[in-house]
């Protein structure tokens, strides 16, 4: 049986380990209340529960299979199913809102930072970050073997987040102050390549959508195409992905 939070963890969770501590860091949340937008399986909500305690943690996910998840791995928290356009919470109730590698996704990214800042109190922090895609080396294995053996070259996504200063700009049409803009590298390890093609057949985000458009034979041809890519496919190695990142603090 598919289970999303599982294919998350394939395909994106692994970097949470490393993403998470960074941008909580950035985030300045080290005391007091926090709120994750878009929590997903909870990478980002397990570090906020590890530093503040998950009585002082509320996370939000329009997905179903991801709220379960959340809530199984941070209990204590309050994980609800909602998105981030109309948060159910009311004014100034956190010191931070943090949104991790969610704001691509949301149906209006601006108004859904602009409810992250209403929920938080005056001189609180907003915190974004979300890939920078070109630098993702996972995704770019894989679009760099569909383009060698199939001739495709994937149409831009157009993901809000993914380009220098556009976390900044929706901090600052948010009317947030003291805006600050930096970028977060995380890592991942793979066992083999096996492990890293394990992800891409997860049914998660663009490259989920797109592996289920091929056949078995294009899906092996891009596999060897990828296995081509990586130096000793057959044994441990790591891949790095940056994130862009950005904060603000609530005006007085």
């Amino acid at each position: 049986m598919f289970h999303a939070a599982d294919g998350y963890d394939r395909l994106i969770g692994r970097f949470l380990p490393s993403l998470a501590p960074a941008f909580a860091d950035f985030a300045g949340v080290r005391t007091g209340s926090a709120l994750d937008v878009g929590c997903g399986p909870g990478g980002l909500t397990i570090e906020l529960a590890r530093r503040i305690g998950a009585a002082n943690v509320a996370a939000i996910d329009p997905s179903p299979p991801f709220v379960a998840a959340c809530r199984e791995r941070v209990p204590g928290a309050e994980v609800v199913e909602g998105v981030a356009e109309t948060l159910p919470f009311p004014d100034g109730v956190f010191d931070a809102a943090l949104s991790s590698l969610a704001v691509g996704f949301m149906s209006d990214a601006q108004q859904g930072v602009r409810e992250m800042a209403r929920v938080t109190r005056a001189e609180g922090a907003v915190a974004l970050c979300f890939w920078d895609h070109a630098r993702m080396q996972g995704l770019a294995h894989f679009w760099k073997a569909v383009h060698r053996v199939l001739g495709v070259t994937p149409v831009d996504d157009q993901l809000m987040g993914r380009r220098e200063g556009e976390l900044a700009s929706l901090l600052d049409g948010a009317g947030l102050v003291d805006i600050h803009a930096s970028e977060i590298t995380a890592t991942a390890r793979y066992e083999d390549v096996d492990d890293l093609w394990s992800g891409y057949t997860a049914r998660i985000g663009p490259i989920g959508q797109y592996v289920q458009t091929l056949t078995a034979e294009q899906l092996d041809a891009v596999r060897a195409a990828v296995r081509e890519d990586l130096d000793e496919p057959d044994r441990p190695f790591t891949l790095t992905a940056v994130a862009w990142a950005a904060r603000g603090a609530v005006p007085a």
